[in-house]
């Protein structure tokens, strides 16, 4: 009877995967062609084929369902992967350019969605809300990024640990890789080497 339980855990467990993969796949479908305000969590779920609590019981709310779209461009083990290694590096040059592979490899997950969104009435108070909620925690994780290798050393002249960490945000935004790389073509390959340089131009010695 163990044995059976844990079968039918399982089982529960990839079928809620499989489940909420593909509201999420026929929300973005929907988002991106009739734009966020115009879309219903009742369409989205007949879209994906299950009910409408459903969804509620996975996102909670529309923002819930996009807000999961954004947080899943890239998968979660990736991106731990690459902000483990960021605590590898012990100077902060090194610190700097893996925060400038971080932002292509998140931006470059990103791409379609950002594309996407940004062409179509998704871009209403509530996905702003978003984006800024996000733009809040990047700042916040990279506090730690600057902090344990940022002193009057290894900083610029003229620029202390507050300037450093909004200085790496700006420039780690999502908006510098879309200008550069969506709207201006760039490679991503040209912008971390870009972002890499300018960033230890401007925050180390």
């Amino acid at each position: 009877m163990i044995k059976k339980r844990a079968y039918n855990t399982e089982s529960r467990k990839i079928q809620a995967i499989e489940t909420k993969t593909r509201v999420l796949a026929s929300a973005k479908n929907l988002f991106i062609t009739k734009g966020f305000d115009n879309v219903t969590m009742d369409e989205i779920a007949k879209i994906a084929g299950v009910s409408t609590p459903s969804v509620y019981s996975f996102f909670k709310s529309k923002q819930g369902v996009i807000r999961s779209i954004m947080d899943e461009a890239l998968e979660k083990e990736k991106f731990e992967e690459l902000v483990q290694k960021v605590t590898q590096i012990k100077t902060l040059k090194g610190r700097l350019e893996i925060s400038a592979k971080i932002s292509r490899r998140l931006y470059d997950a990103e791409k379609d969605q950002i594309n996407s969104f940004r062409n179509t009435s998704v871009l209403g108070p509530e996905f702003k809300a978003i984006e800024k909620e996000r733009e809040e925690r990047r700042y916040q994780r990279q506090e730690k990024t600057l902090k344990e290798v940022a002193n009057e050393e290894s900083l610029a002249e003229g620029i202390n640990l507050k300037k450093a960490r909004e200085i790496l945000w700006a420039f780690t935004g999502r908006d510098i890789y879309r200008l550069l790389v969506i709207d201006k073509e760039w490679t991503s390959d040209e912008y971390e080497k870009w972002l890499a340089h300018s960033l230890i131009k401007l925050i180390a010695k």
